[in-house]
């Protein structure tokens, strides 16, 4: 059994852009899913995965991912899967030996940016960078499979 364990926080201000590399970019689908879990069908520079992730609310969730023919996941994504489709980049920044992944959002999710640091344990310790700011690891609003119900765009600010 695959299990993740992640804490995701709000980016506070521009001061990871100094330090991140990488930008790879991402459109991730939703297949139907149940009460226990969510089907996600993304594409990764090129690269295709599915993945079956628990709905558990919190940081500690099963996982497990698979590669899939690249064909195949344009064609889930572009007739299966629910609509608005993800849209982001990915940037990496190490702050004390721990690699945080940035998010910034695009398309219907425009001006939503998450950092998240995937832990070896829940008891994990880590430093919060400057420019990470409210923790939402236990607020499903910002949970990607909810972003295709609910898009940052439409929420009440």
């Amino acid at each position: 059994m695959g299990t993740e364990i992640e804490r995701k926080f709000l980016v506070a201000n521009d001061h990871w852009r100094e330090h991140a590399s990488g930008d790879k970019k991402y459109l991730q689908g939703y297949l139907g899913g149940n009460d226990a879990c969510s089907i996600r069908v993304r594409l990764e520079g090129n690269q295709a995965n599915l993945n079956i992730k628990s709905r558990t609310i919190g940081i500690q969730r099963s996982e497990y991912e698979f590669s899939i023919p690249l064909t195949d996941a344009e064609t889930i994504l572009q007739s299966l899967c629910e609509k608005p489709l993800i849209e982001k980049t990915r940037f990496c920044v190490t702050h004390d030996n721990h690699v945080w992944e940035i998010d910034v959002f695009s398309g219907e999710n425009e001006g939503l940016i998450v950092a998240e640091i995937e832990l070896a344990s829940t008891d994990e310790a880590f430093t919060i960078p400057d420019w990470a700011g409210n923790e939402v690891s236990g607020d499903p609003r910002y949970y990607n499979v909810c972003l295709v119900s609910n898009p940052y765009t439409k929420w009440v600010k």
